[in-house]
């Protein structure tokens, strides 16, 4: 699924923010302080990352300064105060796509982060495979008319493997993905569900559009 950083000092936003895109079936790091956050943010794979203007330590201004020397073309989202013209356009020349000013509605933030993700990496909000057609939006599955009632995890499941149809997902990279855990693992879960949705999605030995790749993963392939 997609990750996102978001970087705030703040533990009642942070968590917040955190509860509610992980609802929206985003994997979310969160960092409270600007050195850490940076880090972070150059180390590890994000699609996007939520900086709080001011924080302790470094600023969100400071860090995304540095991140674009990296040459990073990940979107950033400014979480601010700050409410004037200059102070905005400041933000945006340090390399910022867009912002949102404190107090602000979850749905509005949600929506924008859409838009970026949509804009830097073309995120699909249906996916389809076969009979079975998902989709994001409304967190709605289908086997051409009949609709799938899947767990949450489940649904994150199957809506990684065919975001990456066609490409072998590893073990590691589902359950980092999908369950959000990055130590070693009993993976053994994995195949717990997948058994699950196959059965779920009444899949025949002919319709084998959840594929096992021994001592690899399992890849979402279309016949």
């Amino acid at each position: 699924m997609m990750r996102i950083l978001i970087v705030e000092d703040e533990p009642g936003i942070a968590n917040f923010l955190k509860q509610g895109l992980e609802e929206e079936l985003y994997t979310v790091d969160v960092a409270e302080e600007g050195d850490t956050g940076l880090e972070l943010a150059l180390t590890g794979e994000y699609d996007l990352l939520l900086l709080d203007w001011m924080l302790p330590g470094m600023s969100g201004i400071e860090i995304c300064r540095r991140f674009r020397k990296k040459s990073k073309d990940t979107p950033i989202i400014f979480l601010t105060a700050k409410d004037t013209v200059s102070e905005t356009v400041f933000g945006l020349q340090a390399g910022a796509n867009d912002y949102i000013k404190k107090p602000f509605h979850f749905e509005e933030l949600l929506e924008r982060v859409k838009v970026q993700l949509r804009n830097s990496v073309g995120e699909n909000s249906i996916y389809e495979i076969g009979p079975i057609t998902l989709n994001k939006d409304t967190h709605r599955v289908f086997r051409e008319d009949q609709e799938i009632i899947l767990t949450q995890k489940e649904f994150a499941l199957l809506a990684y493997l065919l975001r990456n149809k066609g490409k072998v997902c590893t073990r590691t990279k589902i359950i980092e993905n999908v369950w959000d855990i990055h130590f070693q693992y009993n993976t053994g879960v994995i195949d717990v569900y997948i058994n699950a949705l196959r059965k779920k999605l009444n899949l025949t030995d002919k319709e084998n559009y959840i594929q096992t790749v021994r001592g690899v993963g399992y890849i979402a392939l279309e016949k």
